[in-house]
């Protein structure tokens, strides 16, 4: 796709999806594709020929927004990024979500802007507002960034070793199986009143934290904690998540739902700002390929002071990746 969208040969793209997950791909594609052109994510919430229906809709607006060429800084380049439009509204994708079933049911995330601009109206398409986040052609993850391969940690008879994985293929297309795994925790768990909990009690984060040692040299956790902060609701799994960097996993931190605060770094977690666990878990995702594990301590329940100065140095990396995208 990025070949033939750099070809100069096409105005732009559009990229057809159920709703519920268009979002997370035009988002994907506006970290990763290195192009100057825009693709338009479309989706349809009535099926083609029932009244009222809007997929055809949709896609007249897209092409009328890629053909207007609104999108074109001075250069020709795309200013604006891939965007979602539906029901007449041109939506950043790094700040759109689907929030109900019905035409013009996509709502915008994290309280400060979204809708850029309008198209099908009178007149020609409109943009009123750009996004100042990096993407496509200006994006520090995107393909043409990424390198021919990184590394990773895996559990080995010795303890935790670092593995290479490669990421691009020789004529530099992405690797399926590079794409790392990064899960999202929905903390919150409410099975006993206050804080001290027992680390042998939290489970779930014990067994994901092994399985990934042991199949996924590449991986990491998005934590969707207390809003605005990303707060967990108990310093076990605080201690958990920080035993998961320290063993070569980053995890990030944002607020519940639809959050609109910036939430911040801590620890050595990053701060995931005011992007969905949705939109953080893809941005983390593309940053493992770039920039691969976090260096793993030798003890990742006790680590020293000289192996977290090198963990901080590597997780500052993937914070500014996630103060910018």
């Amino acid at each position: 796709m990025q070949r033939v969208l750099g070809s100069g040969k096409y105005e732009g793209a559009i990229w057809t999806q159920g709703s519920p997950r268009i979002e997370e791909t035009i988002y994907w594609l506006h970290l990763l594709l290195d192009c100057t052109v825009p693709v338009c994510g479309n989706a349809a919430q009535r099926p083609h020929g029932q009244v009222g229906d809007d997929g055809a809709k949709n896609l007249i607006d897209s092409v009328d927004y890629i053909l207007s060429r609104v999108w074109a800084d001075a250069a020709g380049r795309n200013r604006a990024g891939m965007v979602l439009i539906a029901e007449q509204q041109i939506f950043a994708a790094r700040d759109v979500q689907k929030g109900d079933a019905r035409p013009g049911g996509y709502v915008t995330t994290g309280g400060h802007g979204g809708i850029i601009g309008a198209v099908g109206y009178d007149g020609p398409p409109r943009l009123l507002y750009m996004p100042e986040t990096r993407h496509t052609y200006l994006s520090d993850v995107n393909v043409s960034r990424l390198p021919p391969q990184t590394v990773g940690v895996r559990r080995t008879a010795d303890g935790l070793a670092v593995v290479d994985v490669p990421v691009k293929d020789t004529a530099g297309n992405l690797l399926e199986s590079a794409i790392p795994k990064v899960v999202i925790v929905k903390d919150g768990t409410y099975d006993v009143d206050g804080y001290d909990i027992d680390l042998a009690r939290e489970v779930d984060l014990t067994a994901r934290i092994e399985q990934n040692l042991q199949q996924a040299p590449l991986a990491g956790f998005v934590v969707e904690g207390l809003a605005p902060y990303g707060i967990m609701t108990s310093l076990p799994r605080h201690r958990l998540m920080l035993k998961a960097v320290h063993s070569g996993m980053p995890v990030v931190r944002v607020g519940r739902g639809n959050n609109e605060g910036f939430t911040p770094p801590r620890d050595r977690l990053i701060g995931g700002r005011n992007l969905t666990a949705t939109k953080a878990r893809l941005l983390l995702m593309a940053c493992l390929m770039k920039f691969g594990a976090l260096p793993r301590a030798a003890d990742p329940e006790r680590p020293s002071e000289a192996e977290l100065t090198t963990i901080r140095s590597k997780v500052a990396a993937y914070q500014a990746v996630f103060d910018t995208h």
